[in-house]
């Protein structure tokens, strides 16, 4: 049977609405006093982009959100997206002071949407393109977060930059992958609107490799960032997998993005396999998009699963079954070359293995099944681009943790492709650290100062690049300052 709509406008988008709502003013101005606004935050170390969290609280508390908002992002450019879909709870707000004095952090990220939406809406342009133009242009290969990111610290420091993405629209996975009750892709289109606002140009629909090469970048711009994230999912290879009614996650979760809600097709009995956060983020949509029964199958215990326990929690509380110790066997067909069920074999742990237990086997009655067991490294991807470029066993980039150089001058990297899969803020946080390098190259100066700091007040200086002649942190600062902020 040929997969449907389930549910009507009004009930889509109720089901889908977000799941934590902004703050009012007078909730926001009661959340801001419980902060103690540390000197020496240990929330500001935990976030990988280093926002000066007490300060754009108490800017918050003292009625300035435009200033808040001008404080976030000016270290994270995706400060809007961060807010929503970051795991704060393991985060800066896992490191709260009050967490341990009170038992409930200060909720960080949705004091931080709310001074970012105050900007977003009343379009208020808090960051300005700078002043002073350095002559150097530098390709971005990739507009999700970690291009994003880059992109907007170059621009900012006085350079010109091109992104290259093959998708309609900038953003990656938080314009096409992010779960819809966490953030709209509309809220991701704004972030890349900003970086737009600060001379970053974009050029869609472009693919490198087919549509541009290599070569013919390497001779037009002075540095190359590559940010091209991930594939598009593993295989299952069981007998049926390639029925209609299999689908990658991803491209599920995308077509909640690209189609009104109501007109997306779903299984009235959805079977969703993997245990990460995108299995949670698949499973959750199908219950809300109407199905009558969806289920999280996962080869090993609930404890090993690799979503985070908040996540977990959410899909249950929405009615999602979870099917543990237990693995795909085969795709079954009906008569029409449909599915109509999975083939699962109950599993045990060997060795720290999953392995089948021979003789436990069951059909479950399904009529969708989706795929959310990883997405593959890029590596003929990548080896194509760059033959020279150094991968490490698993298939990701080798680069420079600190200033996101690898093995070929003037390319940098950063993000999923190099990280192999970590979360938005993360990408951001290295793109910014690779445009510090990029910055430092053309000076030919040592990266020494960080990238953990909102640029208006920095606070640490981790170690250097190996780039010749150290440039510290107050001179970043000033240089800044000169190009025009």
């Amino acid at each position: 049977m040929a997969l449907s709509p389930k549910l009507g406008p009004e009930q889509a988008a109720a089901n889908m609405a977000d799941i934590a709502p902004r703050f009012t003013p007078q909730e926001a101005l009661i959340e801001a006093n419980r902060c103690l606004f540390c000197f020496d935050a240990p929330c500001i170390q935990a976030c990988p982009t280093g926002i000066d969290i007490p300060s754009f609280i108490q800017k918050i508390a003292t009625g300035n959100p435009t200033g808040s908002a001008r404080t976030i992002l000016s270290a994270n450019i995706l400060g809007a997206s961060c807010a929503r879909v970051c795991p704060t709870s393991v985060l800066c707000e896992g490191a709260c002071v009050v967490l341990d004095r009170e038992g409930k952090a200060v909720q960080i990220g949705r004091l931080q949407r709310y001074a970012t939406d105050h900007v977003y809406d009343n379009k208020i342009q808090v960051l300005k393109p700078a002043a002073k133009k350095s002559g150097k242009k530098i390709a971005v290969l990739g507009g999700g977060p970690a291009g994003l990111g880059c992109a907007a610290e170059l621009a900012q420091l006085g350079h010109d930059v091109t992104i290259f993405e093959k998708k309609p629209q900038g953003g990656g996975l938080n314009t096409y992958g992010i779960a819809y009750y966490k953030m709209p892709p509309q809220v991701s289109l704004a972030e890349v609107e900003l970086v737009k606002s600060l001379g970053v140009q974009f050029k869609y629909g472009v693919e490198v490799g087919k549509d541009v090469q290599i070569a013919d970048l390497e001779k037009q711009f002075d540095a190359i960032f590559v940010g091209l994230g991930l594939g598009r999912g593993h295989q299952m290879n069981i007998p049926g997998e390639n029925l209609p009614e299999v689908v990658q996650a991803l491209d599920f979760i995308e077509t909640l993005h690209t189609a009104p809600l109501h007109k997306v097709a779903v299984g009235a009995r959805v079977a969703v396999i993997g245990g990460g956060n995108t299995a949670i983020d698949a499973v959750t949509q199908a219950k809300r998009l109407g199905a009558e029964k969806a289920m999280l199958i996962y080869r090993r215990t609930e404890a090993e699963m690799s979503a985070y326990d908040f996540e977990q929690e959410l899909a249950k509380r929405d009615g999602c079954e979870f099917v543990l110790n237990a693995a795909p066997v085969e795709v079954v067909a009906d008569c029409n070359g449909h599915v109509a069920g999975l083939k699962l074999a109950r599993t045990k742990v060997v060795n720290g293995k999953a392995e089948i237990i021979p003789g436990q086997e069951w059909v479950e009655p399904v009529d969708m099944i989706i795929k959310a067991i990883g997405e593959p490294k890029q590596v003929e991807l990548l080896k194509r681009l760059f033959p020279k470029l150094e991968l490490d066993k698993r298939g990701a980039i080798v680069y420079d943790k600190q200033t996101g150089a690898t093995n070929i001058a003037k390319v940098f990297a950063g993000g999923d492709c190099a990280n192999g899969g970590r979360e938005v803020v993360n990408a951001v946080g290295e793109g910014k650290k690779a445009a510090r390098g990029i910055h430092a190259m053309f000076a030919n100066q040592k990266v020494v100062g960080p990238i953990q700091d909102s640029r208006l007040g920095v606070k640490t200086a981790p170690v250097g690049s190996g780039l010749d002649n150290p440039i510290r942190v107050p001179e970043l600062e000033k240089q800044y300052e000169a190009a025009g902020h």
